[in-house]
C-alpha cells in the first residue's frame, strides 16, 4: 500500500463515527461522580483545586469504560491514584525544567512499556501522563499539590463508590462475552447448512474464556447462568462440524442431508435463544419447533453411525446450554484443571470427591448431569468403542476436558443417568484472575519480557518518550504559552501500531477544532461564571461518556470542549487557551506521525515470524490429537486442551498482525499477501482436520494405534523445523511426516485415523506450496511443469 492510500484510509478511519450501542445510564453515573467532586472541591478549596480534582474523577470514569474483566471500582481507584502520584511528583520537579524533563521521559517510557501488560493498563498509564502535563501547572505550592493529589484520589473513590451503589448491568460485559460466543455458534450452524465445511472464528470463544476467569470476590457473586455455558459452547462447535461434514458420512444431497439441515437450523435457534437469555438475564424461551426437531422418531433410521452419534451428542449439549442459560444453580462448577468426570453429580470445589447422583431429568430444564463450565481434565473410563467414530458421544475438539461416561439421549429432555464424581486427586479448581495488587508483579514481568530492541512495545516506548520531550521543549520555546498541549497530544494519540497512531492523530486534530470552536462560541455568547463553567464541563464529560464507543472523533471533540470549560472554571480566559491549543495540538499530532515514520515498528516484515509461530503452535496440537490414539490408556486430555489454547492464541496473533500489516504503507518482504492468504488457509485446514479427529477421541481401553505415535513424533519435529525454515525464508519440507505415513500404510490399523493423517500431510504440502513462490521453469511446449508432492530443495529457496 502506498503512503497516499495509507494516509487516506487512516484519516477516514479517524473521523468515522461508528454505530454502537449507547449506555446513557453509565454516562450519567460517570458525570454525576464528576459533578460531586467538582462541587465538593469548589466548596472546600476553590476553583483551581476543583479543576485539578475534576481531572482525577474524569479519568477514573474513563477507565471504567475500558474493555476489562476486572471489577470496575478497581479500575477507577487505580486510575485516580496513579494520576495523583504522577501529579505530585511532577509538581515537585516542575520548577527545575531539566529535572521535570527527565521525569517526563522516564514516565512516558514506562507508560509506553505498560502496553505489554495489556491495552487497559497501557491506556490508563498513557492518559495519566498526558493529564499530568496539565495538572502540574495548577498548584502553587507543595501543600496545594498534595491537596490536589488527595482530591484526585477522592475522585477515583467517588467513581468507585457510585459503581458499587448504583450498578448498571452488573456482569454485563461477562454476559455479553458469553452471549456472543453462543451467537457465533448459532451463526456457524446456519452457515453449515449451506456450506458443510464453513470456517469458524474462535475469537468469541477466546473472549468468553477470558471473561470466565474471575477474582475470588467475583467468583462468590457470579450468576448461575455464567457458570457452565462456556464449557458447553466449546463442545458444541466440533459436534456441529462433525454433523455437517460430508466426510463423516452424510451425503452432500439427499434425505439425510435435509435432516441434518433441519437439525442445524434448530440448533441455531436454540443457541440464539440461550444467547438472548444470558445477555438479558431472562429465562430461556426455547422455540417449540426447534425442540420438536430433535424428538422426530425417524431420525434414527435416517442418520446412522457417526452422524447419528453426533446428533445425539448435539442433543445432549443443547439441553445443557438451554438449562444453564436459564440460570439453574449448579452445585459443581469445575474449572480449569478439573476433570469432566465432575459432571453429573452434586460436587463442590471444596468437597472430598464424594457425591450423590441426581435423577435423570424429563425436560430441558432438568439436568441429569451437571456439565463443567471450565473443565480441562481427563475423563473417567468408558467402554472402548470399536473404532474412533464409534463413541457414545462425540467429543469436542475444543472442550475443557473429554466427555464423561453416559449414553446420549435421543431427544432433548431424555438425559442419561448420573455419572461418577471426581476423586479427591482431581478436585476441581476455579479459574481465578489475580487481584489488583497481585497483578503488579505480572505486569512488571510482561514489561521486562518486551524490553529488547526488536520489540514493538519497546520501540513505541522509545518513540513516545522522545516525542514527549521534544514536544515539551518546542512548546516551551515557542511564544504561545501552555506549551504542554503539544506533548499532551502526542502521548494521547501514539499507539504501538501505525494505523491507530495516524487515525487518532487525525481524530485528535479534527475533534479539537470542532470542540474548541463550539466551546468558544458558548463562552463568547454566555460568558459563564465559575459554577456555569463547571456545569458546562460536566455536560461535556457526560456527552463524551455517552459517545465514547462511537469513535475517536466525537470523543476528542467532547474532550476539547471539556478542557476549555474546566480551565475557564479555573480562571483562564478562552483567549488564553483556544489559539495556542489548536496550534500546539497540530504540532503534537504531526510530531507523533513523523516519529512513527522515522522510527517505525512495521508489522509487515514480521508476518513470516507470526506465521511460523502459528505453525509451531498448531503442530503440537495436531500431534497431541494423534498421540491420544497411540495409547488411549495413558491419554492426557489437558495436553490436547493446552495445545489447542496455544494454537488459538497464535492464530489470533497472526490475524491481528495481518490486520495491522494491511494498513501499513510497506511492501511485503518475502511473503506476499497472496502467499499469506494461501498459507493461512492451509493452517486453518490443518486445525480443522485435527478438530474433526479430536471429536472422536478414543477412551481408555480402546485399541491402541501404535503408528499414530510415530506419526505424532514426526509431525511434532517437522512442524518445529518447518517453523524455523519459515523464519529463515526457506520452504519447509515434510519428509519425516511422509515417511511415517508410508510406514503406517503397511500396517493393518484403523483406517479412519490413517486417512486423517493423509489429510494432514496434504495440508502441510499446501502450506509449502503457498510459501514456494519461485517461478517454475518452462517446458519445451511452453507450459509450466506440474509441482511435485513436496517443495523443491530448501537450499534453492533459501536464496529467494
Amino acid at each position: 500500500m502506498s503512503w497516499r492510500r495509507a494516509l487516506k484510509d487512516t484519516a477516514r478511519s479517524g473521523i468515522a463515527v461508528e454505530k454502537k450501542r449507547l449506555e446513557p445510564l453509565i454516562a450519567v453515573r460517570g458525570a454525576a461522580g464528576l459533578a460531586i467532586v467538582i462541587a465538593l472541591s469548589l466548596w472546600l478549596f476553590g476553583p483551581a483545586a476543583a479543576a485539578s480534582s475534576a481531572f482525577g474523577a474524569f479519568q477514573a470514569a474513563i477507565a471504567t469504560f475500558q474493555r476489562s474483566w476486572r471489577p470496575r471500582p478497581e479500575l477507577a481507584i487505580a486510575s485516580g491514584t496513579s494520576l495523583a502520584v504522577s501529579t505530585f511528583l511532577g509538581y515537585l520537579t516542575i520548577s527545575k525544567e531539566p529535572l521535570f524533563l527527565a521525569l517526563l521521559v522516564v514516565w512516558t517510557f514506562a507508560a509506553g512499556m505498560s502496553w505489554a501488560a495489556g491495552p487497559t493498563i497501557g491506556l490508563i498509564a498513557s492518559s495519566n501522563v498526558a493529564i499530568m502535563l496539565v495538572t502540574v501547572t495548577l498548584p502553587t505550592s507543595v501543600a496545594q499539590a498534595a491537596g490536589h493529589a488527595a482530591m484526585m484520589i477522592v475522585g477515583g473513590l467517588v467513581q468507585a463508590a457510585l459503581i458499587v451503589l448504583f450498578p448498571v448491568r452488573r456482569w454485563g460485559a461477562h454476559r455479553d462475552a458469553l452471549a456472543d460466543a453462543l451467537a457465533a455458534e448459532a451463526d456457524y450452524a446456519r452457515r453449515l447448512r449451506h456450506d458443510p465445511v464453513a470456517s469458524f472464528d474462535p475469537q468469541p470463544l477466546m473472549e468468553a474464556r477470558n471473561a470466565a476467569a474471575v477474582t475470588p470476590r467475583q467468583a462468590r457473586r457470579r450468576p448461575a447462568e455464567l457458570h457452565g455455558a462456556r464449557g458447553i459452547a466449546e463442545r458444541i462447535r466440533p459436534v456441529l462440524a462433525s454433523l455437517a461434514d460430508p466426510a463423516m458420512g452424510v451425503p452432500a444431497e439427499g434425505h439425510a442431508r435435509d435432516r441434518v439441515r433441519e437439525l442445524l437450523a434448530s440448533a441455531a435457534a436454540l443457541l440464539d435463544a440461550a444467547a438472548h437469555a444470558i445477555r438479558h438475564g431472562e429465562p430461556v424461551a426455547a422455540p417449540p419447533a426447534a425442540l420438536a426437531t430433535f424428538r422426530t422418531p425417524d431420525t434414527g433410521s435416517i442418520l446412522t453411525g457417526a452422524p447419528y452419534r453426533a446428533m445425539t451428542r448435539l442433543n445432549t449439549l443443547l439441553q445443557d446450554v438451554v438449562e444453564t442459560a436459564g440460570g439453574t444453580p449448579q452445585e459443581d462448577t469445575p474449572h480449569e484443571g478439573a476433570p469432566s468426570g465432575a459432571r453429573g453429580t452434586a460436587h463442590s470445589a471444596e468437597n472430598d470427591g464424594r457425591s450423590t447422583p441426581r435423577p435423570a431429568p424429563t425436560d430441558p430444564g432438568a439436568r441429569g448431569t451437571a456439565h463443567s463450565a471450565e473443565n480441562d481434565g481427563p475423563s473417567t473410563p468408558r467402554p472402548a468403542p470399536t473404532d474412533p467414530g464409534a463413541r457414545g458421544t462425540a467429543h469436542s475438539a475444543e472442550n475443557d476436558g473429554p466427555s464423561t461416561p453416559g449414553r446420549a439421549p435421543t431427544h432433548l429432555g431424555a438425559r442419561g443417568t448420573a455419572r461418577p464424581a471426581p476423586t479427591a486427586r482431581t478436585r476441581p479448581t476455579t479459574r481465578t484472575r489475580p487481584t489488583f495488587l497481585a497483578l503488579i508483579p505480572k505486569a512488571l514481568k510482561a514489561m521486562r519480557g518486551e524490553l529488547h530492541r526488536g520489540s514493538p512495545i519497546t520501540r513505541h516506548a522509545t518513540r513516545v518518550s522522545a516525542v514527549a520531550a521534544t514536544g515539551y521543549i518546542l512548546g516551551t520555546w515557542l511564544p504561545l504559552g501552555h506549551g504542554y498541549w503539544a506533548p499532551l497530544t502526542s502521548v494521547m494519540v501514539m499507539r504501538p501500531d501505525f494505523s491507530q497512531t495516524y487515525s487518532r492523530a487525525v481524530a485528535r486534530l479534527a475533534g479539537t477544532v470542532i470542540g474548541v470552536a463550539v466551546a468558544t462560541g458558548v463562552v463568547q455568547a454566555a460568558t459563564p461564571g465559575t459554577l456555569q463553567s463547571g456545569t458546562l464541563a460536566v455536560a461535556s464529560a457526560a456527552l463524551m461518556y455517552l459517545l465514547m464507543r462511537t469513535g475517536q472523533f466525537a470523543t476528542q471533540a467532547c474532550i476539547a470542549a471539556y478542557v476549555v470549560f474546566l480551565l475557564g472554571m479555573g480562571g483562564e480566559e478562552w483567549t488564553q487557551t483556544v489559539p495556542e491549543r489548536v496550534l500546539l495540538t497540530l504540532m503534537g499530532g504531526l510530531l507523533a506521525m513523523l516519529a512513527y515514520a522515522v522510527y517505525p515498528a512495521w508489522e509487515t516484515p514480521r508476518l513470516r515470524t507470526r506465521l511460523a509461530d502459528w505453525l509451531a503452535a498448531q503442530g503440537p496440537y495436531v500431534a497431541a490429537v494423534f498421540g491420544s490414539y497411540a495409547d488411549p490408556s495413558v491419554r492426557d486430555a489437558p495436553d490436547v486442551r493446552g495445545a489447542l489454547l496455544t494454537a488459538r492464541t497464535a492464530r489470533a496473533a497472526w490475524h491481528a498482525a495481518v490486520a495491522r500489516a494491511t494498513a501499513e504503507p510497506v511492501r511485503h518482504r518475502g511473503l506476499s499477501r497472496t502467499a499469506a492468504d494461501d498459507a493461512e488457509d492451509a493452517l486453518a485446514q490443518l486445525g480443522r482436520v485435527a478438530m474433526l479427529l479430536e471429536a472422536h477421541l478414543p477412551e481408555r481401553g480402546a485399541t491402541p494405534v501404535p503408528p499414530a505415535a510415530r506419526f505424532a513424533d514426526a509431525l511434532r519435529e517437522s512442524t518445529h523445523k518447518g517453523a524455523k525454515a519459515i523464519r529463515e525464508r526457506r520452504v519447509p519440507t515434510w519428509d519425516a511426516v511422509r515417511e511415517a505415513l508410508e510406514a503406517w500404510e503397511t500396517e493393518d490399523t484403523d483406517k479412519v485415523v490413517r486417512n486423517t493423517a493423509t489429510l494432514v500431510l496434504d495440508t502441510l504440502t499446501e502450506l509449502s506450496e503457498a510459501l514456494d513462490t519461485a517461478v517454475p521453469p518452462m517446458t519445451l511446449d511452453g507450459t509450466a511443469p506440474e509441482k511435485p508432492d513436496g517443495p523443491r530443495d530448501p537450499k534453492d529457496s533459501a536464496t529467494r
